[in-house]
């Protein structure tokens, strides 16, 4: 993507294993998207997504929040490293930690999540687990923008995800995770290419 010229980046943050970190990078270069994941930041030392960003190629930083007096200090050395990179997108996938106001306020309508429910159901940890446990017959994936709550931004698309009687958590997962590797990408292109606005450019 070209604003006003210049060339910007996308930056994805995540703390786990980073499946979808990984589709996210191949389908962004299958597709020659118009702007690159130019890199990773990890809130976990020694997270599985870091090998998988050597594997391919993508620069990846770790911070470590305990290392700083508070959330402020390590999201401005974060915004430091965004700022070196240009990036204008940032894509959270799996990282779970809240977005605090320092990020926030430079990256209005900028940063997006993915969470395995249909929101407003099932916020925050283990949603996936707590929605067979409850016995819904239908849940989902969102994406949506963040804001200074969990899993409350402003939604941008949803799929809906059959629970059947036989499903386990672990079938349950693989469903899930099967429509946020098609879902994530396409919306994330849609943004970048022009065919989603977001409200701050409306």
């Amino acid at each position: 993507m070209v604003e006003g010229g210049l060339e910007v980046s996308i930056a994805v943050f995540a703390s786990g294993s980073g499946s979808n970190f990984e589709v996210l990078v191949e389908k962004s270069r299958e597709q020659a998207w118009p702007q690159e994941i130019a890199l990773l930041v990890c809130d976990k030392p020694g997270a599985g997504v870091l090998e998988r960003a050597e594997r391919l190629g993508v620069p990846a930083y770790v911070f470590a929040p305990a290392q700083y007096p508070d959330k402020a200090a390590y999201e401005q050395d974060v915004l430091q490293l965004l700022r070196k990179y240009d990036v204008e997108w940032i894509v959270l996938a799996g990282y779970m930690r809240l977005i605090g106001p320092t990020l926030l306020e430079q990256y209005p309508w900028r940063i997006l999540n993915i969470h395995p429910s249909l929101l407003p159901a099932f916020q925050g940890k283990d949603a996936i687990q707590r929605a067979l446990e409850y016995g819904v017959r239908w849940t989902g994936v969102t994406v949506h923008f963040v804001d200074e709550g969990m899993d409350t931004g402003p939604i941008i698309e949803q799929k809906p995800v059959l629970v059947e009687p036989g499903d386990t958590l672990e079938s349950l997962q693989k469903k899930v995770h099967f429509v946020e590797h098609h879902m994530y990408p396409a919306v994330i292109r849609k943004l970048l290419t022009g065919q989603l606005i977001p409200p701050r450019d409306r």
